[in-house]
């Protein structure tokens, strides 16, 4: 079974200041997001990452940055993981579009949630971005799994919505409740792949010591969970 570190890149000015940045060109990490990013490269310095996959955008790319820096750390940009296409949401603020109608779907029922159209940046529902955000990290993961084991762990650097759309999916939860979780700048989550079910390591979690999410070369890999609860993180 393999691990995936689900990194969600460091703060932004546009997160800072209650924009959407979606897709908007040139948005990069602000000074405390530079430091979130390089605090957690160092929480993951003594973690064996056999690659990252990471969005294209800017504050994705330099979040990866943080956390391959001093490795020889295999890279591959995949917009699979990119951020939700918010159509014309994109650049405007939090607060104004929290008047719109749409807010209260985006809120209560995303799973029925479309975003508007634009001339400018590209638009899809939530459900297409859960879709393809999945489909990729499995893609990956199979390749992963293929050239370096069942044991390896590799890391996903993408977005807020992304991410707890991901977890959503591995906690067998409908859409409509990937808005009871959270994922903050910078926060580490992780999960356990396998021919089974997915097992959730992590959440948002932003300070510990993720050496525990590494499996031990000898541990046998396992879909079925552990009656009474196990006495170490799944595998």
């Amino acid at each position: 079974m393999t691990t995936v570190l689900l990194l969600r890149h460091g703060r932004t000015a546009a997160n800072a200041g209650g924009l959407l940045a979606g897709w908007t060109e040139g948005i990069g990490l602000d000074d405390t997001g530079r430091a979130q990013a390089e605090a957690l490269g160092k929480r993951l310095a003594e973690v064996p990452l056999a690659g990252v996959v990471t969005s294209p955008l800017q504050r994705c790319v330099e979040t990866t940055d943080s956390v391959v820096a001093g490795r020889d750390t295999p890279v591959v940009v995949d917009e699979g993981v990119g951020e939700c296409h918010y159509g014309a949401w994109t650049g405007r603020p939090l607060r104004d579009l929290a008047k719109e109608d749409l807010w209260r779907t985006v809120q209560d029922r995303p799973s029925a949630a479309t975003f508007p159209a634009s001339d400018t940046f590209r638009h899809e529902s939530i459900a297409q971005m859960q879709l393809r955000a999945v489909e990729t990290m499995r893609r990956h993961d199979e390749r992963f799994a293929a050239e370096v084991g069942p044991h390896a762990v590799w890391a996903l650097v993408s977005h807020g919505d992304v991410i707890k759309s991901i977890l959503a999916d591995c906690l067998g939860e409908h859409l409509d409740q990937f808005q009871r979780i959270t994922v903050g700048p910078a926060s580490l989550s992780a999960v356990r792949l396998g021919p089974g079910r997915p097992f959730v390591l992590r959440i948002n979690d932003t300070g510990s010591d993720p050496s525990d999410l590494v499996p031990a070369p000898q541990e046998e890999a396992s879909s079925d969970a552990a009656v009474g609860g196990g006495a170490t993180a799944q595998g």
